[in-house]
């Protein structure tokens, strides 16, 4: 638990009468996953019932070795205890955007964690390296099922809870919340990171790894680097009360 140190009296809250809880980058970490999901649901059946919203911050996929048994997993979970919502990082956008027509964007994909999720749906690295885009479109789209892209086509690009705006990497401070972009949203990092002013919400993000949940006035930054570290960390958001849980 903490409290934050803003100019006026009033804390942050959350959606009146309703709760949430965020996850940062799964990153291909299937066990992290399941661990924290367990995890969350016990703290959620220890509290007083309540609407509750499941927060996916976005890289579900790449780098870790399980990107399809992440999304299996994601799809198909019973969510009896929360209301699931995916947030679209700048994996998912790669991997998409490349397979629904601009094949050209693949190779930088693979290159930036693209391959563990290609070998996670039994497509060996070597049978990409070398290949032309149209190539590795066709490759790549009979492995991967279209209704895994479709899934990941589907995800939201912020949330908003009471006081709290969820996006996978930030925002561009001084622009309004609604004019912002979803590309930076998605892949932004200096700008946002250094601005120490109050963006009017508390922004809950991934994309930037720390060895610890970074907690700000203005910012709380989730990814802990789970596909290197085993940490995989979640925030829960109850009116003025806020916690944490993670799978170390």
């Amino acid at each position: 638990m903490f409290a934050f140190r803003k100019k006026s009296a009033r804390l942050p809250r959350g959606k009146p009468g309703e709760r949430a809880y965020a996850i940062g980058d799964i990153h291909g970490c299937l066990q992290e996953t399941l661990q924290l999901l367990e995890q969350i649901e016990a703290d959620c059946a220890q509290r007083d019932p309540k609407t509750t919203h499941l927060i996916f911050l976005g890289d579900l996929i790449d780098r870790g070795p399980e990107s399809r048994g992440v999304i299996e997993l994601l799809m198909d979970f019973p969510y009896r205890f929360a209301q699931p919502h995916f947030i679209t990082g700048n994996h998912e956008e790669m991997m998409v955007r490349g397979l629904m027509g601009e094949p050209e964007l693949l190779s930088g994909w693979l290159e930036h964690g693209g391959f563990a999720c290609a070998e996670s749906y039994g497509v060996p690295r070597s049978h990409l390296q070398g290949q032309q885009p149209d190539a590795l479109e066709h490759i790549l789209r009979s492995a991967i099922p279209k209704k895994h892209a479709d899934f990941l086509k589907s995800f939201l690009e912020s949330v908003q809870f009471g006081d709290y705006f969820f996006t996978h990497a930030g925002i561009r401070p001084g622009i309004p919340l609604d004019k912002q972009s979803g590309r930076e949203m998605r892949w932004i990092r200096g700008p946002f990171l250094e601005h120490e002013g109050d963006h009017g919400v508390v922004v809950v993000h991934g994309h930037t790894v720390n060895d610890e949940v970074v907690v700000k006035s203005n910012r709380i930054g989730l990814d802990t680097g789970a596909y290197k570290t085993g940490k995989l960390s979640a925030i829960c958001i109850e009116e003025e009360s806020v916690s944490f849980l993670s799978t170390t």
